[in-house]
């Protein structure tokens, strides 16, 4: 699934854990406890898709435009029967079970068993394309290096939640079989499987393509022993003066027992002999996180931080022989699990937990090929893990630290720079220095799409001239994921300090921003804000922003409804689109589930949102059916759906049955997708395509083609379980027809054939075409919209 890490939303703020011994805790109760939960998370869904196996006839196309779902009353007459088969190709046929063709329409016919890819490959299928990035020559060559640590810090968050997830479940036995049909046992042994072989092939591209282009620029990176003398020199003097200070060997002895191995972190096993004794002992080294990953020893010439303390190991054990010393690195559970209804106090419990995360049990345990095996089974003894669960590598280990060499400066090696520029419609307004926000959004809705709008000058310049203007009576904000330095925060303190109203819905549990975001919640308390944390048990994901301004006699509300995170540094690297809107009904929205959110509210139903939990899942599978109606009564009928993941049953089984029905749906996703597209009598109408590149694709976008006056949304919510079930999440309808074409248009780009994107098959196999049928290379849709506005704004220059 974070950027400068622009596949992986999370991973810029991994939490790395520290060195302590772990705290006494009812374990195996704790472990069941959670397992239990989990299941119950991921069995919910599944029953409910079990449920909806006859769903009620599709509304007809009025209700299909209504906004809540519950408006859709009178049913049409069932159409001519949808013919059904289940005829396969060979190779997914495996997959379902053998049967005979069913007649029975489309919405009441049994769909076929395996029809959902499993979860867990489908991420790891994900994760190889963004592998397939930095195999690409045609990439920018510090791009490559770049994709090379996004791939590696993807596939840490992936073993600390999703594997840790699966293996609790396991040993608690609350493990159920996966909507693909496996067995949790089966999951985790293909997981292992096809991880290790998409490290090596990471370990491969990283030692035969990168690092000799990298070379062949004038950036090396070496090992110790092939650094020149002087260079060896100067870094003599760099460890004794900035590394040996904060180095601390400790040894395993009957006195000393084997020390705790934090998380992610890089560690040196170390062998040395008493020369006396002639006995042998083991010890550890902790490589320092906060030092710099690779050093530079001499201009353009880097060498890893391992290397350099390995090659002084007889300063931090003087009187010993040091025989050997190997790399090796721990993966923990660092999923947090907070009993909200069991705590009064969210934010000490989440405290707490945090704590508790540095002691998650081991999942993963990563080696240098050339480890010596008794060291090797003394790690697999000490960690009590698997020899499947054991990766060895060839060194360096944790590629991560190629984000560094990414970011350096040498601009003819990455992408070619892009300034994102005012949005067209705060452009349009006459105004000496920034546009004035306001008076833009009375006259029109602006739809935003960043990065290639500026956040700074559209949603930035939204809150801080909201905070600055004595007509502004009270600011209402979600913040889900922020900058520790963010002008989003300091436009809130100050809008508080200055007397105004202003509500902020933290969500603290963020994973792994829980720490920043518990420390920027208590600043914004200081300021005078009220700040709340949601609803039990529901994470607040949903990026609105309500403003109320006094204007004569009235109270006007001007609303922003986003996907994307209200954070002005992701802002310049995802992909996210926004709405600015003054409309009363969105405003009026905003107020009742803000109100919701903060206080005592049961309201479900929206005039312009669909919200989670209650009413998106429903809301969106009642427009997929009223397509299959339109579809009947011969008017202009598809479905469009952009998100980062799609699995819940519910929504794809619906999706299959608008296929069956003839219905045309197109799937835009970045990361996991359980669809099997393709597949005769199920799918064969439903195409999937993905796209990966210089920003992370973000945006979630629903289209509907309603008889020929399409309906679209944007908002905050993939199609996952935890979206749809287990988070605060909004939808908002756009109703600018420019807007609407403009994001019909968006969708139809991507989906193309003639944009570069990799294309999904019916057995789970992704595909990317990059070239025409001439080898001629097909043009990038984020190249394309770059272009695109450069052009605009040359226009509007020569206006």
């Amino acid at each position: 699934m974070s950027i400068p890490r622009p596949v992986s939303e999370s991973a810029e703020s991994a939490a790395r854990s520290t060195e302590q011994k772990p705290a006494a805790r009812s374990g195996a109760r704790s472990e069941s406890r959670a397992a239990a939960k989990d299941t119950a998370k991921e069995a919910k869904p599944r029953a409910a898709s079990r449920a909806k196996a006859k769903p009620a006839e599709p509304a007809p196309a009025a209700a299909a435009r209504a906004v809540a779902p519950a408006q859709a009353a009178e049913q049409p007459a069932p159409a001519e029967p949808v013919r059904a088969t289940t005829a396969l190709p060979a190779a997914v046929s495996a997959a379902f079970p053998a049967g005979p063709v069913d007649a029975r329409s489309a919405e009441e016919a049994e769909l076929p068993q395996g029809r959902f890819l499993d979860r867990e490959r489908s991420w790891l299928a994900f994760n190889e394309r963004v592998l397939e990035l930095a195999e690409d020559p045609n990439v920018p060559l510090l791009e490559r290096a770049k994709f090379l640590a996004i791939f590696a810090s993807n596939l840490d968050e992936f073993f600390m939640v999703r594997v840790a997830g699966l293996k609790r479940r396991i040993a608690t036995g609350v493990a159920q079989r996966s909507a693909s049909g496996l067995q949790p046992r089966e999951v985790l042994d293909q997981i292992w499987r096809r991880s290790r072989e998409l490290m090596a092939r990471h370990a491969a591209t990283f030692q035969q393509e990168v690092l000799p282009d990298l070379a062949s620029e004038g950036i090396e990176l070496v090992r110790w022993a092939e650094l020149a003398e002087t260079e060896q020199a100067r870094l003599h003097t760099l460890f004794r003066q900035q590394i040996f200070p904060v180095l601390t060997p400790l040894a395993v002895d009957p006195a000393h027992p084997f020390p705790y191995i934090s998380g992610l972190s890089l560690n040196l096993a170390v062998v040395v002999r008493n020369p006396v004794s002639g006995h042998k002992h083991f010890a550890r080294v902790k490589v320092p996180q906060l030092l710099t990953r690779f050093l530079e020893a001499s201009p353009q010439r880097f060498v890893p931080l391992e290397d350099v303390i390995g090659a002084h190991l007889e300063e931090l054990f003087p009187g010993m022989e040091v025989l050997a010393h190997h790399a090796f690195r721990v993966t923990r559970n660092e999923d947090l699990e907070v009993e909200e209804d069991d705590t009064e106090n969210i934010l000490k419990a989440l405290e707490k937990e945090l704590m508790r995360r540095r002691f998650g049990p081991p999942v993963r345990l990563e080696v240098e090929e050339s480890i010596d095996p008794y060291i090797l089974d003394l790690l697999v003894r000490e960690l009590n893990i698997t020899e499947a669960e054991v990766f060895p590598l060839p060194g360096p280990l944790d590629l991560t630290g190629l984000f560094g060499i990414a970011d350096l400066d040498r601009p003819e090696l990455r992408y070619p720079k892009f300034v994102a520029g005012t949005a067209r419609g705060l452009t349009d307004v006459e105004s000496a220095t920034l546009p004035d926000i306001f008076a833009a959004m009375r006259e029109r809705d602006v739809l935003l799409h960043h990065p290639y709008d500026s956040f700074s000058t559209s949603v930035q310049a939204f809150l801080e001239q909201a905070a600055a203007d004595p007509h502004v009576l009270a600011i209402k904000q979600t913040l889900y994921r922020t900058s520790g330095d963010s002008p989003i925060v300091d436009a809130l303190t100050d809008a508080a300090e200055s007397g105004k109203q202003v509500l902020v819905l933290v969500e603290i549990k963020a994973r792994f921003d829980e720490q920043a975001n518990i420390k920027w919640a208590r600043k914004l308390e200081e300021a005078g804000c009220h700040v709340v944390y949601g609803l039990v048990g529901l994470k607040t994901h949903c990026k609105l922003s309500l403003v109320v301004r006094q204007e004569g006699d009235t109270l006007r509300r001007y609303s922003h409804v986003g996907t994307g995170n209200y954070h002005p540094k992701t802002a310049r690297l995802y992909e996210d689109l926004g709405l600015l809107t003054a409309d009363p009904q969105v405003g009026a929205d905003l107020s009742d589930l803000f109100n919701r959110l903060s206080g005592y509210s049961r309201r479900e139903s929206y005039r312009r949102l669909l919200t989670a939990p209650r009413g998106l899942r429903d809301g969106l599978v009642a427009r997929i059916n009223g397509e299959i109606a339109h579809h009947r009564a011969g008017r202009p009928a598809f479905v469009k759906i952009k998100v980062n993941s799609i699995v819940d049953e519910v929504v794809i089984d619906a999706l299959y049955r608008a296929s069956q029905a003839g219905v045309p749906v197109d799937v835009w996703v970045r990361g996991i997708c359980a669809i099997r597209p393709g597949v005769p009598g199920l799918s064969e109408n439903i195409r999937v395509r993905s796209i990966l590149g210089r920003f992370l694709e973000h945006s979630r976008v629903f289209v509907f083609g309603n008889g020929g006056d399409p309906e679209v949304w944007i908002g905050s919510s993939d199609m996952m379980h935890r979206n749809l079930d287990r988070r605060i999440e909004a939808l908002v309808r756009v109703t600018d027809p420019a807007h609407r074409a403009e994001l019909n248009g968006l969708l139809d780009l991507g989906l193309s054939d003639e944009t570069d994107s990799w294309h999904l098959g019916a057995d789970g196999t992704w595909t990317r075409h990059a070239q025409d049928a001439e080898g001629r290379p097909l043009r990038h849709v984020q190249d394309l919209l770059i272009d695109s506005r450069r052009r605009n704004r040359g226009s509007a220059a020569a206006r």
